[in-house]
């Protein structure tokens, strides 16, 4: 029974694990490539300071691929209570039901892990040319593939998919039949209590490192300040759907004027929370790491006319990019994921006389509340995480950011999200609404 339910639920919501297994390539694509990269700091001739580099990279890379693919495979998982609700009143019990889930996870990430292990090695070559012409790597050096990066990316893809799912499904596993039918067809708005405690003593506890940094040594709180950002991001994914809700509900009065896919909008992001919440995440991700890196490089250009050794900012900001490519490719992921499961909801929209131009505005007023909400929450968590350094390096807790980088970083997102939603949407409104409403019943 197991396996026909897994069989069963990649056939019905293949979207969704594609979407987990896009994650888990992308994800085993970046750990590979840092990984690669750091057997080569070994080598005769490489600077120490280039090795510490490469762990911090690797280190930072592995922890995005497990807050990326974890959060993907929650979501996947979700899209399918409906499914698991009524395997529950026919019979199927709660282990069988987490089994099934967990063998989905491995199917869609281990032949993504696989690929994404080959394509690292492939990304690492520019990334170790840019490095040698640097002169951070002496030039007879080779770029050897090292099969330690094999068990790395499925440790990270093929572990993190079914831990994720399997905690995504305990609870509604566990649930009875009937009170899972409930749930499912209507979205549970709460947090559970473990995890919201545990969302507010992530944020309370970067709070707390980012002021007591700000009185230690500048090497100290620039080596401690990565994991003020980790804390933040970690408390932002635990409490999401109580943030994205409210951020809706705090711009509905504005948005009233701009007619009634504006209002549409706002209602369904405060009715939908974790569907929003999933696809924030990542967009938090690409702002905060984004703005802390660019911004300590722009404010010590600023006051003392150097970024820093030309290879070491050349190494941060490729980086930098590698980080944020990766988290915007896993919020589109996620954003697509979400809008092709709303084919139903589109349909019968349509079919009660709504416009498609009034879904695609509807949709696009959802995805600017998200982008806007991940750029805020981003943008506090950047200011957090460079406060301590900045203190301590220029006595100004405040960075300097030219606005070229804030209007590049606030309209990337922003598009990002819009096409993310507008193009599945739109694949949606190319067919017949009642065709979808009888095929999706």
């Amino acid at each position: 029974m197991t396996t026909g339910l897994a069989r069963s639920a990649l056939r019905g919501h293949r979207p969704a694990f594609v979407g987990t297994a896009v994650a888990a390539l992308f994800a085993a694509t970046v750990v590979s490539a840092a990984t690669t990269m750091l057997s080569v700091t070994a080598a005769p001739g490489v600077l120490a300071e280039v090795g510490d580099m490469a762990v911090v990279l690797l280190i930072g890379s592995i922890y995005m691929s497990i807050f990326v693919v974890a959060s993907t495979m929650g979501t996947a998982v979700a899209q399918q209570h409906k499914e698991l609700a009524l395997v529950r009143t026919v019979g199927a019990r709660p282990r069988q039901v987490r089994r099934a889930v967990v063998v989905q996870a491995v199917a869609a990430a281990a032949p993504a892990a696989l690929v994404g292990c080959a394509l690292g090695a492939l990304l690492a070559r520019p990334w170790f040319a840019g490095m040698q012409a640097c002169g951070m790597i002496p030039a007879g050096t080779v770029l050897r593939f090292s099969w330690v990066t094999l068990p790395v990316c499925l440790g990270v893809a093929v572990v993190t998919s079914p831990l994720a799912a399997l905690l995504s499904s305990v609870r509604f596993s566990l649930l009875r039949p009937a009170r899972a039918l409930d749930e499912a067809a209507a979205e549970r708005t709460g947090l559970g209590w473990l995890r919201a405690a545990l969302g507010v003593l992530a944020v309370a506890g970067g709070v707390l490192l980012s002021v007591l940094l700000t009185k230690t040594q500048s090497d100290k709180a620039g080596q401690a300040s990565f994991l003020v950002l980790l804390l933040f991001c970690a408390g932002v994914g635990l409490l999401g759907p109580r943030i994205v809700g409210p951020a809706a509900w705090l711009v509905s009065a504005p948005v009233r004027k701009f007619g009634g896919s504006a209002r549409l909008a706002m209602l369904n992001v405060r009715a939908q929370p974790r569907r929003f919440a999933a696809a924030m995440v990542p967009l938090v991700l690409v702002t905060g790491f984004g703005l802390t890196k660019i911004g300590m490089r722009t404010t010590a250009a600023h006051h003392s006319g150097s970024a820093g050794a030309p290879g070491e900012v050349w190494l941060d900001y490729v980086g930098t990019g590698l980080y944020a490519g990766f988290a915007a490719i896993a919020a589109a992921n996620t954003l697509a994921m979400i809008s092709f499961e709303r084919r139903r909801e589109i349909a019968l929209l349509r079919v009660v006389g709504t416009l498609p131009r009034q879904v695609r505005a509807m949709a696009c007023w959802e995805a600017a509340t998200v982008a806007v909400t991940a750029l805020v929450l981003g943008g506090l968590i950047s200011l957090a995480t460079m406060a301590p350094m900045l203190v301590q390096a220029f006595g100004s807790p405040l960075p300097y950011l030219p606005w070229q980088v804030v209007a590049c970083v606030g309209g990337g997102v922003l598009l990002l999200t819009v096409l993310a939603t507008a193009v599945p949407v739109g694949a949606a409104l190319r067919r017949r609404a009642i065709t979808v409403v009888g095929a999706t019943a």
